[in-house]
């Protein structure tokens, strides 16, 4: 389809965004990589006025240190992610599950920022965000303002950023010496998870010592199995991550749809759980 009519901007700096977003106020949307908006708005299930284009504003892009914590920009794309050095260390889950999203042609095009504050649960990235417990910076007129990925997304394709406020850059606490895997079921490759797990784990003297699970299309936003990461805590063998996985599913509530029912994806992130804390734990 043909998407409607609308007027664009390309600003080259962080002010002139803002300041667009501004003037437009509810009426604008942000191109960053395009990978979702485009969709979109060819659909026509968007209808902006304007289209703010930041893709060509360079202080959005890179990965730095800062103590211990990864600054990474909102414009950095899902390949630079997958290969840079400093998130493969650091922030090996992030990594991994970037790598499975859709293909290489929209891994080079799409972008970290783009995808999280698109907001979909179906996407790979908002639920790696949750178990890593990244903090979002967005820049608004006020200045800027740092959201726990645990209040960012706040329902189906809705975030907490306002209609005047740009993500600019993700904060990833480094999470060195933890396991990680992300596990994911998608019916053909490339495609939408059906339901994935992220897991991070971290062992003391043999046993689970802290675990964090992230879960991907179990519900209107992106979640943390919180019932699974407690009884979690001290598990000591495949039998007791078993046992704790079995509350994977618990107050979630996926969708119907023609991929799978409710039932079968409280099914999948049970059994998805245990597989991918198992591997993070070096148990499997």
């Amino acid at each position: 389809m043909i998407p409607p009519a609308f007027e664009y901007t390309r600003p080259a700096t962080v002010d002139e965004a803002l300041g667009a977003l501004t003037d437009a106020g509810e009426e604008a949307k942000v191109l960053a990589g395009g990978q979702s908006l485009l969709p979109l708005l060819r659909l026509r299930l968007a209808f902006p006025e304007l289209v703010v284009d930041v893709g060509r504003i360079p202080e959005l892009r890179g990965v730095r240190e800062d103590g211990d914590t990864l600054a990474i920009g909102a414009l950095t794309t899902h390949h630079d992610v997958v290969h840079d050095p400093l998130v493969r260390r650091h922030a090996g889950l992030l990594a991994a599950a970037t790598a499975t999203v859709a293909d290489p042609a929209v891994r080079h095009r799409g972008t970290l920022g783009g995808s999280l504050a698109h907001a979909d649960p179906a996407g790979d990235l908002p639920a790696v965000a949750l178990a890593l417990d990244a903090g979002l910076v967005v820049a608004g007129p006020g200045g800027r303002r740092t959201i726990p990925a645990r209040e960012f997304f706040v329902d189906y394709l809705q975030s907490a950023l306002a209609p005047d406020e740009l993500l600019v850059e993700v904060r990833i606490p480094k999470t060195d010496g933890w396991g990680f895997h992300y596990e994911k079921f998608h019916a053909v490759a490339q495609s939408w998870a059906v339901v994935a797990v992220a897991a991070l784990v971290r062992r003391d003297d043999g046993h689970i010592a802290e675990a964090r699970i992230g879960l991907t299309n179990m519900g209107s936003t992106p979640l943390r199995a919180g019932a699974a990461e407690r009884a979690l805590s001290g598990a000591d063998g495949p039998q007791a991550v078993a046992r704790a996985a079995e509350a994977a599913a618990e107050g979630t509530r996926p969708a119907q749809d023609l991929s799978a029912s409710p039932e079968y994806r409280q099914h999948l992130a049970r059994v998805l759980t245990r597989r991918a804390v198992l591997t993070a734990a070096g148990m499997g």
